[in-house]
């Protein structure tokens, strides 16, 4: 059955659609937050500006993500983004930690991506109709994430002793939290009965016959028996998000009924 609007999903469906969206947009949103900590600071100028504009991306998708969850009940954008606290956020643990060294950011933002195109793929045959709409226009951005990120990884995995080491060390840590990515959202069955997504246990094998060969390509080995850090889509955090929260929300929160 196709959903065509906000006011044809019913309850306890449009819960669980709202909660879905909502770990989206705070994914989104936190990871441009953290991208943008490079601005100013990236190895390179051609690197500064370049996450600089996938910052700009992801805030960007964050918005469209927040938008139709708020069509569905969820508080507006802005509300969302700036006042709520960190058990409140849906986000995976991944894009919460902090930027680290470049490996890292590389790292982290390669395993993202990739679980993104694989995401989106799936969710360009929603049966709710404004979330493929959505995709069909995010969809061309994120190609361009995912060419950048990989190319790095494949750069820096075997460039140099130093890299290499830096490259691991960098993959052992983001494994477990980037695993977390596929941690379902209450009501995750009822989703998928409905056809709005796939199951989150697919995305995760497609995503891991994806980065497995470009990760091994780079020499890089995948880590082992390394521990799902989940709890996330249901609001268990590390310490790092009540940090970030309290820089990104520091001035909305100064003057809370203001219009900016």
């Amino acid at each position: 059955m196709i959903l065509d609007s906000a006011a044809h999903v019913p309850e306890p469906l449009r819960s669980a659609l709202r909660d879905f969206l909502m770990a989206l947009a705070d994914d989104e949103l936190l990871l441009g937050h953290r991208n943008s900590e490079w601005t100013g600071h990236a190895p390179i100028l051609e690197e500064d500006i370049a996450f600089s504009n996938l910052a700009q991306d992801e805030i960007g998708h964050a918005l469209a993500w927040f938008t139709l969850a708020h069509e569905l009940g969820a508080p507006p954008p802005d509300r969302a983004a700036f006042f709520r606290d960190a058990p409140d956020f849906r986000n995976a643990t991944l894009v919460e930690l902090p930027k680290d060294d470049w490996a890292f950011t590389i790292v982290r933002q390669y395993l993202f991506d990739a679980a993104e195109q694989v995401r989106y793929a799936a969710l360009a045959l929603s049966a709710y109709r404004p979330m493929a709409d959505t995709v069909a226009k995010l969809r061309s951005e994120e190609t361009y994430h995912i060419m950048h990120s990989r190319g790095w990884v494949q750069r820096l995995g075997d460039a140099t002793e130093e890299s290499h080491r830096r490259m691991q060390t960098a993959l052992e840590r983001a494994w477990p939290h980037a695993l977390g990515l596929f941690e379902p959202v209450e009501g995750e069955a009822l989703l998928v009965e409905a056809g709005i997504k796939a199951g989150e246990a697919s995305l995760r094998d497609q995503w891991l016959a994806q980065v497995k060969p470009i990760l091994e390509g780079a020499t890089l080995s995948m880590p082992a028996g390394a521990p799902l850090h989940s709890g996330g889509r249901v609001g268990r955090h590390t310490d790092h998000l009540a940090d970030l929260l309290n820089d990104m929300q520091m001035v909305a929160r100064l003057e809370p009924e203001a219009t900016w």
